[in-house]
């Protein structure tokens, strides 16, 4: 056999320390004695569990509940570490300012869900049930129109950070039901055609959060097919419609996250 030339020894050895180079930053990914086993739960009231009752006494006007799929989820899998910082209210900018504290390269599994309130559903909702179907129409194309110009850079932006913060962790992101069956069993309240276009925002936003979430290699776990037929007016409804106190309306009841939010997420979460 003809011995190998200079060049071909130099070549050998330069495969050779890359492939120790390339072993060694794979080792490092995951820090020597620290399992990624700690779970945070972000995001808005869906994901506080806002409706759902039973309250947190200690997360004040975030209101995470004890019925909320974050908290069911880490009582029968117990994680390593839980930090329940999702809240109502919450906006991609607050999330970014307010929620990531708990994230690390301890962390297994993140879930979240926002993007509602950037697009401004409470007060389309108010505007949708107390001015009529013309307004009603006027408020849902302007919310559409930001959920589908703005909410992308900042949806990809937080995304990032939460990689950045969280390199070893199974990202979860899930998305918001249609609110209403159209036609239902409703007699009283806002019209089919606002209700049609109430369910069509939430479709836009919803693409707009698989979008960005698949971009960002993230898992996406979309609820509509878990709610069809528990939507407002239907006969077994997983979702409050006006209620008192009125934080509460158009979230899900304990019902719609048990049923709803958490077995999309425990087959996602593995």
């Amino acid at each position: 056999m003809r011995p190998l030339s200079a060049p071909s020894l130099r070549t050998l050895t330069v495969a050779a320390l890359s492939s120790v180079t390339l072993g060694l930053t794979c080792f490092a990914a995951v820090p020597a004695g620290a399992a990624a086993t700690g779970y945070v739960a972000l995001g808005d009231s869906y994901s506080a569990g806002v409706g759902s009752g039973s309250y947190i006494g200690s997360s004040g006007d975030c209101d995470d509940s004890t019925l909320a799929y974050p908290y069911l989820w880490q009582a029968a899998n117990h994680p390593s570490s839980f930090d329940f910082a999702a809240c109502s209210g919450a906006t991609v900018s607050t999330v970014l300012s307010g929620q990531m504290s708990g994230l690390n390269s301890s962390t297994g599994l993140v879930s979240i869900t926002v993007g509602g309130n950037d697009a401004g559903f409470s007060s389309t909702m108010e505007t949708c049930v107390l001015e009529g179907t013309s307004a009603c129409e006027s408020a849902v194309a302007t919310a559409e129109n930001y959920a589908n110009t703005q909410l992308p850079s900042s949806l990809a932006g937080l995304y990032a950070t939460i990689r950045k913060d969280a390199p070893n962790a199974k990202v979860v992101v899930l998305d918001y039901p249609h609110l209403y069956q159209v036609p239902g069993d409703c007699l009283f309240g806002i019209s089919d055609t606002s209700r049609n276009a109430i369910n069509g925002a939430a479709d836009d936003l919803d693409g707009v959060i698989q979008t960005q979430a698949q971009a960002a290699g993230f898992t996406f776990v979309d609820v509509r097919n878990a709610f069809n037929g528990h939507e407002i007016c239907s006969d077994d409804s997983w979702l409050h419609s006006t209620t008192l106190p009125i934080d509460e309306s158009y979230h899900p009841t304990s019902t719609g996250q048990a049923d709803g939010y958490l077995p999309g997420f425990s087959s996602a979460a593995g």
